[in-house]
């Protein structure tokens, strides 16, 4: 007979059952299956993300051709949030697939491209005629040309700068034009060709080299939180106080930062000297009559 007490099971505590492993199996297996089931809806929520952005882009679409040019240029916007949020809300769940970048670029396309074009289009550059017309699909060109450069070149991209104006910023900048002016109640037959003008600038800049900031590298935003974070606030105070005229301003001084920092990078270039270059050295008179007197 053993000399150990015998361990009493509490009153309210369940008796163990023995080990079974098909009931293990099946458990495991139940577990495994309805991850998969979380997995495949969270792989939608990026896509149904991306399908509201074309929603409202198209609606933006039917509003222009109605004539009803600032809450066309506002859905615009409203799809450019959309389209900014699916892609973080994909990596940030770990559900970045092709299928998602692939339809993330054909929306591009379409709220982006064909929507601020036909927008401009039926704004301002309508009485151009072809001249018009063709302005606008030489937007949606260089939108698409640039899309599909950024895709063949995201293997080893940049992670601060961007190769050329990314289509987002081009349509924000169509749209807040449009939302500012009719806003301050101008007359946009009297910029026409200004409108014109700035249409292909901003299509040639998105096929150019030239470079963009990419607000990516959040070292000031690590090394500085509480100035970042009441940067953020007065921003958003001003945007509310603003709402018409603040976006307009800061696609502004989003585009023509690029070319701006462009020339001043390539002024640096120029002055800065080359460190492969021969160092001369400066030879006293003393030493050049002692290296004449020792020749022989």
């Amino acid at each position: 007979m053993s000399s150990f007490p015998k361990k009493r099971r509490g009153f309210l505590k369940p008796a163990r059952r023995p080990f079974d492993p098909d009931e293990s199996f099946e458990r495991a297996e139940r577990n495994r299956n309805r991850i998969n089931k979380m997995k495949k809806g969270i792989f939608i929520l990026p896509s149904l993300l991306t399908l509201t952005s074309i929603f409202f882009s198209f609606y933006s679409i039917i509003l222009a051709i109605k004539g009803q040019f600032l809450i066309a240029a506002a859905l615009i916007l409203v799809a450019g949030f959309f389209d900014g949020i699916d892609g973080k809300v994909a990596r940030l769940t770990k559900t970045t697939t092709k299928f998602g970048v692939e339809l993330d670029s054909l929306a591009d396309v379409i709220s982006f491209g064909v929507a601020p074009a036909l927008l401009i289009y039926s704004w301002v550059l309508e009485p151009y005629g072809r001249l018009g017309w063709v302005s606008a699909f030489i937007f949606v060109t260089c939108g698409a040309l640039r899309l599909a450069r950024f895709n063949v070149q995201s293997v080893n991209p940049d992670m601060k700068k961007f190769n050329g104006l990314p289509i987002p910023a081009a349509a924000g900048m169509l749209a807040t034009t449009v939302v500012f002016i009719e806003y301050m109640e101008i007359n946009p037959a009297d910029y026409r060709l200004v409108m014109l003008l700035g249409t292909l600038a901003l299509a040639f800049l998105m096929v150019s080299t030239v470079k963009f900031h990419a607000f990516k590298d959040l070292t000031l935003v690590r090394a500085k939180p509480f100035s970042s974070t009441l940067a953020f606030v007065v921003l958003l105070a001003l945007i509310a106080l603003m709402p018409c005229v603040i976006p307009f301003l800061l696609c502004l001084v989003y585009v023509f930062s690029g070319p701006a920092f462009t020339i001043i990078n390539r002024f640096r270039k120029r002055e800065a000297p080359n460190p492969n270059a021969p160092i001369a050295t400066i030879v006293e008179p003393s030493e050049l009559k002692e290296t004449k007197a020792n020749t022989p």
